[in-house]
Order: C-alpha cells, then sequence, then structure tokens
C-alpha cells in the first residue's frame, strides 16, 4: 500500500484526522479518512491469585465505567513503549511489576485508526504508588482468575478481550 498524499482536516490534543489518497498493490487508488494516533500501551497484570484491571469513564462511548487493563498513549517523547507500561501501570493500577514481556500487538479499528497497541504482560507484582493524570477517575478492580471466562461476557473493551483471552489460552496450555 502506497500513500499518495496525506492532508490533515484536523489536529487534536490526543488525535489528529487526515484525508489520504492510498494506491492499492493491485492499482487502485482510494480515499480515505484516517484518525492518526501515536500508539498506546496495555498491561495485562496478574499474579496467581488475580488480574488487575481498571474502571474509568469512556466519554467517547458514553461509559462512567468501562473495565480494563491498564493502558496508555505512547506520548511521552523518547519513551519506549516498555517504558510507557511501566508508567502506565504504576500511574493506573498502584503497581510495579519485575517480569515483563510483550504479548501482542494489535489495531484495534485499523479501518479507520492508525493505532497500534502493545500489549504487555506483567507479573512479579508489587506497591508503586502512582501519579495518576489529572483528569482520572480509576478504580483498580481484582478480578480472580477463576472468574475470568464469566467477566468476558460483560467486558466491551477490545484490547482487554483480546489479552484476558490469551491469558487463559495460556493458563490452558
Amino acid at each position: 500500500m502506497e500513500r499518495l498524499s496525506s492532508e490533515t482536516a484536523f489536529s487534536g490534543h490526543a488525535v489528529d484526522v487526515s484525508v489520504g489518497r492510498f494506491r492499492r498493490a493491485d492499482g487502485t487508488e482510494v480515499e480515505r479518512e484516517v484518525v492518526e494516533h501515536p500508539g498506546s500501551v496495555a498491561i495485562l497484570a496478574h499474579d496467581e491469585e488475580f488480574v488487575y484491571l481498571v474502571r474509568q469513564a469512556r466519554e467517547a462511548v458514553g461509559d462512567d465505567g468501562l473495565l480494563e487493563i491498564p493502558a496508555g498513549t505512547l506520548d511521552v517523547e523518547g519513551e519506549t513503549e516498555l517504558e510507557c507500561a511501566q508508567r502506565e501501570l504504576s500511574e493506573e493500577a498502584d503497581l510495579r511489576a519485575e517480569s515483563w514481556r510483550l504479548l501482542k500487538t494489535i489495531y484495534p479499528s485499523p479501518g479507520v485508526l492508525s493505532e497500534k497497541v502493545w500489549i504487555f504482560a506483567a507479573t512479579g507484582l508489587s506497591a508503586a504508588p502512582g501519579d495518576p493524570d489529572e483528569d482520572e477517575q480509576i478504580e483498580v478492580v481484582r478480578l480472580p482468575l477463576g472468574e475470568i471466562a464469566s467477566a468476558l461476557t460483560e467486558i466491551e473493551d477490545a484490547t482487554t478481550t483480546v489479552a484476558l483471552l490469551m491469558l487463559v489460552a495460556e493458563q490452558r496450555a
């Protein structure tokens, strides 16, 4: 895929919207609106008993308490994906982890959104009070590992769903 042109239609705090012209492999050209996002991280933090989730308001979908794994945007200059994940785990869940591994990368909505999400697994957890963002109201929720399957019927966040399904698959292997 070749991007032939791109023009910013809107520039915001968290995202930009561009209108671009693209040439596909077969030579056809299309125009698409793209929500440009710098990327983000998400953290599947768990120990032998619990997965640590956060409940927070998500105005974009009109939800006062969406249940998710801790996550955040890659918006600090020079910060790696892992460093961002470590910071976000502390800020959102007041935790630090001894062991980190990249679980998966995903595109949550590739039809319109350029965002790529790096999902990390974090274990060896201990308390680490963070410095949450001023406008965030976050509740930490400890979900027992044995309740993941039933919780998946209620969780609506795509990244959280992917991460929890991967954890269930690993536990069965």
